[in-house]
């Protein structure tokens, strides 16, 4: 018997084809493999951010004034967003709040949402266990521009809700709006005032209604051009104030929008985030939606 040393030609050509389809098919394999990890990994973060951006607007739309949300397709025009017929070309949504930091309180509410009719005059509505000092410091904790108890306001449950009544327009000067400007009394008491010079304004042929909300700010959600959605808050519309304003405060909720729609039906709001991962040719994109009641 004869010893070999070697492969014959035959086995290596063998052996290289093998060897060449194995690679061929493994690269594939590899490659497919990367992918599918990439996209996985795109979608997880894409879910976790559209959905927390919902969220995020979703917290803040649950304690709105209903009657207050408009939408905008700039800074300058708006419709309440229930009949609005900007559709997709509305870019900004905003809307009043009342502040349910104060009413939750500690131990009792900061504010109590109560008018003492009988108790109140023209010039003083008395607001049982509700606590002015207290209250005033905690939205100036909770600002960042010093707003206080003075540049808040009263809406009144169940009064007039023109759209044009909350200070979207404009500054409010009178009592005869929906909002309803108010400064800091005794420790219960809230006095009316005027929106332009502070003066005490008397509420002579005013409705006031038992049940109020308190609001010191308003907020709006901004889809820029840009893709970015930001978050705009710290600012009374019925002092004239704007969201586009210098003191202003903004914080970004998401970056890559493309696509931010919203709307009512009465008072129920729907809002919708759309999101791109710009991974794959044509763009990766999820959507994450709610209905705030």
């Amino acid at each position: 018997m004869k010893n070999r040393f070697a492969f014959t030609m035959i086995e290596l050509i063998f052996v290289i084809v093998i060897m060449g389809i194995l690679a061929k098919f493994g690269v594939e394999f590899l490659a497919q493999a990367y992918n599918n990890f990439i996209l996985s990994k795109t979608n997880n973060a894409l879910q976790s951010q559209s959905a927390a951006a919902v969220e995020t607007i979703a917290s803040r739309l649950q304690y709105r004034i209903k009657d207050s949300i408009i939408a905008r397709e700039n800074a300058l025009n708006f419709q309440a967003l229930p009949s609005s017929t900007y559709g997709d070309n509305a870019r900004v949504l905003e809307w009043v709040a009342s502040d349910i930091e104060g009413f939750r309180g500690n131990k009792w509410p900061l504010w109590s949402g109560i008018i003492d009719l009988n108790a109140s005059t023209a010039t003083l509505l008395k607001s049982p266990e509700t606590n002015t000092t207290a209250l005033n410091a905690q939205i100036e904790s909770l600002s960042y521009n010093d707003s206080t108890i003075n540049d808040a306001a009263l809406y009144f449950v169940g009064s007039d809700s023109d759209i044009n009544g909350y200070g979207w327009g404009g500054a409010i000067t009178d009592q005869n709006s929906v909002m309803h400007p108010i400064r800091a009394g005794s420790i219960d008491e809230f006095v009316p005032v005027r929106g332009d010079n502070g003066n005490a304004n008397d509420f002579v042929g005013i409705d006031v209604y038992e049940y109020y909300q308190l609001a010191w700010t308003a907020y709006a959600v901004v889809h820029s051009a840009d893709g970015n959605l930001t978050l705009h808050y710290d600012y009374q519309p019925w002092q004239g104030e704007s969201y586009i304003g210098a003191n202003t405060k903004r914080a970004l909720i998401m970056q890559n929008v493309s696509t931010f729609r919203f709307k009512a039906i009465g008072s129920v709001v729907k809002i919708q985030v759309c999101v791109d991962g710009n991974i794959t040719d044509g763009g990766y994109s999820i959507c994450k939606e709610k209905t705030i009641f």
